[in-house]
């Protein structure tokens, strides 16, 4: 990896733009992984944008853009990102570019689409045997055209290692997010959250289509998820949280699901993941302690619900942010 003047180890992000680019997607790596800063505000990525031939593409907002890198940059990348695609035949037919699926087939980098970038990543053959989404008004094409691929058609991303999917727009910048907190850490992810003035961490196993409440002018349950946040460590239970909310279970529980798209068993679960990866990641506390801080009681707890969300256990979360190298990393040659 290429180095800033602090010697900070700079993490190579290729974007690569297929025509119909989706405009609003393909800057999204630039203003979010390019902002990611260390506590001394050292650059943690190099976000380059190209076309694979270094040559102009139009965009879903009906104008062309002109990158300054061609295909080359993908092979010294350790992330490449493929953006949403618009009106293409990958996207009505499945038919990928030849030699955009060549270029893919070839890297040996993290592999990252936004929406009906997906399509790309499947007609190469990438997603086959693999959970992925896009966009909920895509996913029964993609499931039809690519019936090898396990689309989920729910959850805002998949996370699948060194290959991750996400539906579109707004759930790209949570992509972003997630693959910064995963590289570097929460602290360093809200930061970048703040300076965009976005939320900063969505689970992505959250719904793509929420609705809203049947009756906007009630009471809602933010208030209570609120006060819930304050009082992790306590054993919340769903007749609490509903007498919080003054609401019978039964209409507490359809409006929280109305209101995040998560039950509230669920919705605490992943709150306390979050808090004990934060904990794990910013304090030496015992993990003994963090687990009765996280409201799960017991290291045992701690370790079976952070193994299934995140397939680690917390000893070696921890390890991970005090100085290993992404798994990830490793460039591709080019081909001969």
């Amino acid at each position: 990896m290429c180095k800033n003047s602090a010697m900070v180890d700079v993490h190579e992000v290729a974007v690569l733009g297929l025509p119909e680019v989706m405009a609003f997607e393909i800057g999204l790596p630039h203003k979010l992984m390019g902002n990611a800063v260390d506590d001394e505000g050292n650059r943690l990525y190099r976000v380059r944008t190209c076309t694979l031939d270094g040559g102009p593409i139009r965009t879903s907002a009906g104008y062309r853009v002109l990158p300054d890198y061609d295909g080359s940059i993908l092979y010294e990348a350790d992330t490449v990102v493929i953006p949403g695609i618009y009106r293409d035949r990958v996207v009505d037919e499945g038919v990928l570019d030849p030699a955009v699926a060549e270029v893919l087939t070839s890297l040996d980098a993290r592999l990252m689409s936004i929406c009906t970038g997906a399509f790309a990543l499947a007609a190469a053959g990438l997603l086959d045997g693999r959970p992925a989404t896009t966009h909920w008004m895509h996913a029964e094409r993609l499931a039809r055209l690519f019936p090898a691929v396990k689309v989920d058609p729910d959850v805002l991303y998949v996370d699948d290692g060194d290959v991750l999917t996400s539906a579109g727009n707004a759930a790209g910048i949570d992509l972003c997010l997630h693959v910064v907190r995963r590289d570097h850490g929460a602290s360093v992810a809200n930061r970048v959250a703040r300076r965009s003035v976005v939320a900063p961490w969505r689970d992505g196993g959250q719904s793509q289509f929420i609705e809203p409440p049947p009756d906007p002018a009630g009471p809602g349950t933010d208030p209570t998820r609120a006060w819930a946040l304050q009082r992790l460590d306590e054993p919340l239970t769903l007749a609490e949280l509903a007498a919080h909310a003054s609401m019978s279970v039964r209409t507490f529980t359809r409006r929280f699901r109305d209101e995040t798209g998560q039950s509230p068993a669920r919705w605490l679960i992943a709150q306390r993941v979050h808090l004990a990866r934060r904990l794990l990641e910013t304090t030496d506390l015992p993990v003994e302690r963090i687990a009765v801080d996280a409201g799960f009681g017991t290291t045992a707890s701690l370790r079976q619900h952070l193994h299934a969300a995140i397939g680690v256990a917390p000893i070696a979360y921890r390890r991970t942010y005090r100085g290993a190298n992404d798994p990830f990393g490793a460039r591709a040659k080019a081909p001969a």
